[in-house]
């Protein structure tokens, strides 16, 4: 059984909320921190105590993680004036599960280690759902040794842990998740509607496809919910515009042409200025619905 630990918690969303249960649920402390006092209240009533900042947060802990929703908050979490950097001891680690930037990723753990603190980037797949049950997906970057600090923590909270490389590769990983979920999240919209349409029940279509070259986890998962309206949140359509931004801009760096992205981006930027940015990803079904929905 691994050695559990104090940990830092910094950010309380959905996905913060379940990965700190999860802690707790797995034997660890878990000290909570979020700018929005009815999260961390969330949390210390699943046993969490709170902190006042994030400096506090990791002046009693000895490893931190970070579940925040962009670059800009995690820079100002770790390092502004009340940062992670303020009141971690030299050599604490710091568990990255925000999904950013890459290249900003390489220069947030560059100043960590200027200021003695050990980063690695681990990015999840799986959403609220898998963090609670411990079997997410993580990707993750950085020094092996560091990784090797932060596993026993992870390995809580997955199922399948990989090291892709230096600092920024679990970040370029997600990213390519983050592509690839996204235009299966647009087909199977597409094909829900098709089904609806056509007067075939949607809701027994992942059944009769599973195990099939078209199954998926998010087919499984999504066709039912599309088909019913169900939007109850496993991930917002806002939080996939953020990421695909971020292909969008690593594409442009790198040179890569990503057409089927493009598309796939724009539609989620409709559903945005719709008004649904804070909703569910089923909520693309309403694309498809057109004008009427």
């Amino acid at each position: 059984m691994s050695k559990k630990r104090k940990i830092a918690l910094i950010g309380c969303g959905v996905m913060g909320h379940a990965i700190g249960s999860r802690l707790l649920k797995t034997g660890h402390t878990v000290i909570a921190f979020d700018v929005d006092p009815a999260k961390v209240a969330q949390m210390t009533g699943q046993g969490a105590d709170a902190a006042s900042t994030a400096s506090d947060a990791a002046s009693r802990s000895d490893a931190v993680v970070l579940s925040l929703n962009s670059a800009a908050i995690v820079r100002e979490a770790v390092f502004g004036s009340t940062g992670v950097v303020k009141g971690a001891s030299a050599g604490t680690v710091v568990i990255d599960m925000s999904s950013i930037d890459p290249i900003l990723t390489r220069q947030f753990s560059a100043d960590a280690a200027a200021a003695g603190l050990k980063w690695v980037d681990c990015p999840l797949s799986g959403g609220a759902p898998k963090a609670y049950e411990g079997k997410l997906t993580v990707m993750a970057g950085g020094n092996p040794a560091d990784f090797g600090e932060a596993k026993p923590i992870l390995d809580d909270l997955c199922q399948n842990l990989t090291l892709m490389g230096p600092s920024g590769a679990g970040q370029t990983t997600k990213l390519i998740n983050q592509v690839l979920c996204a235009l299966n999240f647009v087909a199977v919209a597409e094909a829900t509607k098709l089904a609806i349409d056509s007067g075939v029940d949607a809701q027994r279509i992942p059944a009769a496809l599973s195990g099939g070259r078209a199954d998926s986890a998010i087919l499984q998962e999504f066709m039912g919910k599309m088909a019913r309206n169900d939007y109850s949140p496993t991930g917002r359509i806002d939080n996939m515009v953020k990421d695909l931004s971020a292909v969008q801009s690593l594409a442009v760096h790198t040179g890569t042409a990503m057409p089927m992205t493009s598309l796939c981006m724009e539609i989620h930027r409709l559903m945005v200025s719709a008004g649904l940015g804070a909703v569910d990803n089923a909520v693309l079904m309403k694309f498809y619905d057109g004008p009427k929905a």
